[in-house]
């Protein structure tokens, strides 16, 4: 077991941050392992089964996707799945009661707390939360909550930075910061945002290094332009030229063609 084990990531809050990203793609995994990151998490999802085993010294986290379980043994029975598959640690983002299930069993559960985009309706849409006393009240009763069910980490999202701190501060779990200030244990970015992925709307949290997206524009716009360089040759009848072509000398095609 490669890359940091719970108890290492248990044993460095409040030593040191931690860097944590969400990635889409393997070389972008791998990419983030080379560099150095704490953590690299992605859903589990078959298509990025192998993440995990292409990244063996960092610690990886699978996602059990929102929505796609109906009860708790069947999270149990996909935190397993993911467990067998490399993973180090698990993101559930459903109830203390599910989350005792996965803990009971061993597996490492980070929970979700403060803006959980597929219940961001009961926290009045894609804001911030925490801001109000009965708010803040509710994130730190989650918590205790989820700490209590046995969640080794908590990611807290879009959370008001002050309530994090004290979040931080007063649960024995890893606390895991997306948007919700510098006072987490952990720093939580998607790779998309971290690399200019996307065009549009950028959440306030998130911090671009790199512009992905104006580098795959030029990319296409090179596609379209090789496209039309080849259409031409091919119509003007300069592609192929000879040295596209396998030559065979002319007696030998007279044999074929001009015998009796």
């Amino acid at each position: 077991m490669g890359g940091l084990t719970v108890m290492d990531l248990l044993a460095a809050k409040g030593q040191r941050k931690l860097a944590y990203v969400q990635v889409a793609r393997e070389e972008e995994a791998r990419a983030a392992a080379e560099a150095g990151m704490d953590m690299i998490g992605t859903a589990f999802v078959p298509e990025r089964a192998q993440f995990a085993r292409a990244v063996p010294d960092t610690h990886f986290q699978y996602g059990l996707p929102w929505g796609s379980h109906a009860s708790a043994t069947e999270a149990l029975r996909t935190a397993m799945a993911a467990m067998g598959a490399g993973a180090q640690s698990v993101y559930c983002g459903m109830s203390p009661a599910v989350v005792e299930v996965l803990a009971r069993e061993g597996v490492p559960v980070i929970c979700h707390v403060g803006l959980v985009p597929p219940k961001a309706t009961w926290t009045g849409g894609f804001r911030a939360v925490g801001k109000t006393a009965d708010q803040a009240r509710m994130v730190w009763r989650q918590v205790r909550d989820f700490e209590a069910a046995g969640a080794f980490a908590v990611e807290l999202e879009v959370v008001a930075a002050p309530l994090a701190r004290e979040v931080s501060a007063r649960t024995s779990m890893l606390t895991i910061s997306l948007g919700s200030g510098p006072d987490c244990d952990a720093q939580y970015l998607f790779s998309a945002d971290l690399l200019g992925e996307t065009t549009g709307h950028i959440p306030r949290h998130a911090k671009t290094y790199r512009n992905f997206a104006a580098e795959r524009a030029r990319l296409q716009a090179e596609r379209v332009a090789a496209y039309r360089e080849y259409i031409a040759d091919v119509t003007g009848g300069t592609f192929p030229e000879p040295g596209h072509s396998v030559r065979m000398a002319e007696e030998v095609l007279a044999e074929v063609f001009d015998a009796p």
